[in-house]
């Protein structure tokens, strides 16, 4: 599999990113919209791995930290045994990793039984924002930065999908891992890192996999030098991967 991914700080999110100075930023809605939430108790702080208490037709804005999104499908597979009434389950409910919402970005929940949205701090002292949609029309130009930021986020998505659409494991998790890093990476000496601790479990429940195998086979990533290890076991993409960074 060839990938060709913009391995760096997005540009595109920059817009909503943390507060700036004035000629970075034209418009300083979020340090504004920041000061609204701490006056109207609509800020919260959060620990890591806290689940945070979000809810279907609302807003949220990720001040400081990161959010891990999971999803759950209460559905299961049944298959006839011998009698119309004895039914076998085949499929169990499973969470599955959905990915991060860094700090500057949106995020909402949608709950369409059987399936639902749950989000968690990743990290500690993760502060988030909500907000009623009709709040945005207090601050339009920072209203179409959230449109913006939420149709980024339906592209990756594609991308995300076209990955899973991988039949080998192994390039699923490459596709994963290059996605993450190319929407959330910082740059070091080796290459671009993973800013955030990532289980082998929680990989394996966004690609299909089980922990075994994603660990069997990150060990065949790092012989081929696709990845490595940054600081206290975070994955990096080093420059010498077979992958192409553009400018």
């Amino acid at each position: 599999m060839t990938l060709s991914t913009t391995v760096k700080h997005n540009p595109n999110t920059a817009n909503m990113s943390s507060p700036q100075p004035d000629n970075a930023r034209p418009f300083l809605a979020w340090q504004r919209i920041s000061d609204w939430a701490s006056e109207h108790y609509r800020c919260r702080t959060f620990n890591k791995d806290e689940k945070i208490p979000a809810r279907p037709g609302l807003l949220y804005l990720v001040q400081k930290g990161s959010v891990r999104l999971l999803g759950n499908a209460q559905v299961s597979a049944t298959t006839k045994k011998n009698s119309a009434s004895a039914r076998m389950p085949l499929v169990a409910s499973e969470e599955a990793f959905l990915g991060f919402v860094g700090a500057g970005q949106p995020f909402e929940v949608v709950a369409q039984p059987p399936f639902t949205l749950q989000s968690f701090a990743h990290v500690d002292q993760t502060t988030v924002i909500w907000l009623y949609w009709n709040d945005l029309d207090t601050w339009p130009h920072f209203q179409k930065e959230v449109l913006d930021a939420f149709r980024r986020q339906h592209q990756r998505k594609l991308l995300w999908l076209s990955t899973l659409g991988q039949r080998r494991t192994i390039d699923r998790l490459l596709g994963f891992l290059t996605l993450l890093i190319d929407e959330h990476g910082e740059y070091c000496e080796q290459g671009y890192y993973l800013p955030f601790p990532l289980t082998h479990a929680q990989i394996g429940s966004a690609i299909g996999s089980t922990r075994v195998t994603v660990t069997r086979l990150m060990g065949k990533l790092r012989q081929g030098g696709m990845i490595q290890s940054y600081g206290e076991n975070l994955i990096c993409i080093p420059h010498s991967a077979n992958w192409k960074k553009q400018n």
